[in-house]
């Protein structure tokens, strides 16, 4: 019979071997590509000493083709939890120097194991995904498993903040993990997403397509809007989630966490009085509105890279979350499509089920016209912003900075369509259309046309006959407009906001 020690010993040694993953020469190879491993993705994600490994000596129980005599240290996976900030997050990093990180029955169960603590506990998960996909060889046993955590994933949406990292290889079923996440990070070069490979399109539609140009991430965070945030390497990556982190809330009966900025509420910015042209066909960059608003210039951008013409990003003010949706006039003159309806949609309903204020900055000329876009859906794309602004129960201010035209208007979160507060700068036009093409409307065949447009125009290419509706709370300088928003949001701190009670409604997909 062993003696303690000796059991001790043998402990040890077993640890080693799972510590080790596939071995030095996979190690070796994993660096040789750009990436690091597993574990040490999970020594850099989490506060030094805090994480706590679970499952660590689960292995499989496949007894096909061979399967029973290979041995996966740690199934291929690593799982566990610790803090990030001080705060607890759950995790697992798929670990592609076993068996390929491939998800087998037992790979499947270890996540499945964090998902269901993570939401117990109400804290953020974390799924680093670096993996060849299924364990073929276990075959149903795998396609379960997916099955499995899909359910999970779906579960805790809305519950919990999901975030999936794709540092490497993630193809077929196991895509579908990380969209049914909130937020995709991808490694640019080292990471791709795709449902079929390159070898299999050759094969079925004879195209020929590079694995990074099909599913890479800067096709999936500019062409598709698959991914959110496209990252240099794996640290910059890791980096970048623990800055995202901080803006949420572990859970949404939680409120964001509050952070001292050291900016005055009080700050205004004269340099916005001058910042918007004369003529209103000019653009400018609402970027720049934004830095100098919220706390200390300091945002972070959502799909950064995906239907420029609208910028989502969560900011602070007065040391508080917010998130914010704004037409940016540089592109496409900030016109709603339906690239930029769905990135709004999505980002709209993450903020009102974790509690975060909207704040809307709208300069908006009206939906893109074009037979693609109609053939595309854009009713039905642009109806996800006017559902998600509708359902939405979180305080609500709109800035109105300049153009606020039609229907498109109104999918910006106006005061009809649930705005708590609807804020107006001098500069903002409030019409069904534009004041010019109305005129010529209204005025066509008139032997003093011209000078009746003028006029029209005049009048109406101002907020005041909206503020005389009561459509408008107020009308402010540019340079008010940061202590204005704070002033508004901290009145809305208490907001109490009923629905009718239902299963769920039917958003338009």
């Amino acid at each position: 019979m062993a003696t303690i020690a000796e059991k001790i010993q043998e402990l040890r040694n077993k640890q080693e071997k799972v510590m080790l993953g596939g071995g030095p020469k996979r190690i070796e190879k994993q660096h040789a590509g750009g990436k690091l491993t597993a574990r040490e993705r999970m020594d850099i994600l989490f506060d030094t000493g805090s994480f706590v490994e679970l499952d660590q000596f689960v292995t499989h129980r496949c007894v096909n083709f061979g399967m029973d005599k290979k041995e996966t240290p740690g199934e291929g996976i690593v799982t566990g939890y610790g803090t990030i900030n001080g705060r607890l997050v759950y995790a697992f990093a798929q670990d592609f120097t076993v068996e390929g990180g491939s998800l087998g029955e037992m790979h499947a169960a270890k996540i499945v194991k964090v998902q269901d603590l993570a939401l117990k506990m109400g804290a953020p998960l974390i799924g680093l995904n670096d993996s060849g996909g299924a364990r073929i060889q276990e075959g149903v046993d795998a396609l379960s498993g997916f099955g499995k955590i899909f359910l999970r994933n779906t579960m805790a949406s809305g519950v919990i903040p999901q975030i999936s990292v794709i540092m490497g290889p993630c193809a077929g079923g196991a895509v579908y993990s990380p969209a049914l996440t909130d937020f995709i990070f991808m490694v640019k070069n080292t990471s791709q997403m795709f449902i079929t490979g390159p070898q299999v399109i050759k094969s079925v539609t004879a195209e020929e397509v590079t694995a990074e140009a099909l599913g890479g991430a800067v096709t999936h965070n500019s062409t598709s809007g698959v991914a959110h945030f496209a990252v240099e390497n794996d640290e910059d990556c890791i980096s970048q989630i623990k800055y995202l982190l901080g803006f949420l809330p572990a859970n949404n009966l939680e409120d964001p966490p509050v952070v001292n900025t050291g900016d005055r509420p009080e700050r205004m910015d004269e340099a916005l009085n001058t910042l918007l042209p004369d003529n209103s066909n000019q653009p400018y960059n609402m970027k720049e509105v934004i830095r100098s608003i919220v706390d200390r210039g300091e945002f972070n951008e959502v799909h950064q890279y995906f239907a420029q013409n609208m910028i989502t990003c969560f900011a602070r003010l007065d040391g508080s979350t917010v998130g914010i949706i704004a037409n940016q006039p540089t592109v496409m003159a900030g016109c709603l499509d339906i690239n930029a309806s769905d990135k709004s949609a999505r980002f709209i309903r993450f903020c009102d089920a974790f509690n975060i204020p909207l704040l809307n900055l709208v300069d908006v000329p009206g939906f893109l016209p074009g037979t693609g876009q109609e053939y595309g859906g854009i009713i039905r794309h642009g109806a996800k912003m006017l559902y998600a602004y509708s359902e939405a129960t979180v305080p609500k201010v709109t800035v109105i900075t300049r153009k606020a035209y039609g229907g498109s208007y109104l999918a910006m979160c106006s005061k009809d369509l649930g705005a708590d507060q609807v804020i107006a700068w001098p500069s903002a036009e409030i019409a069904v259309m534009g004041p010019a093409g109305a005129a010529n409307i209204i005025f066509r065949g008139a032997p003093d046309v011209q000078e009746k447009t003028a006029q029209y125009v005049e009048e109406f290419a101002t907020p005041y006959k909206a503020a005389e509706r009561g459509f408008v709370d107020m009308v402010i300088e540019p340079s008010q407009t940061r202590p204005c928003i704070i002033s508004a949001l901290r009145m809305l701190k208490t907001k109490r906001e009923a629905r009718p009670a239902k299963k769920h409604g039917n958003i338009p997909l």
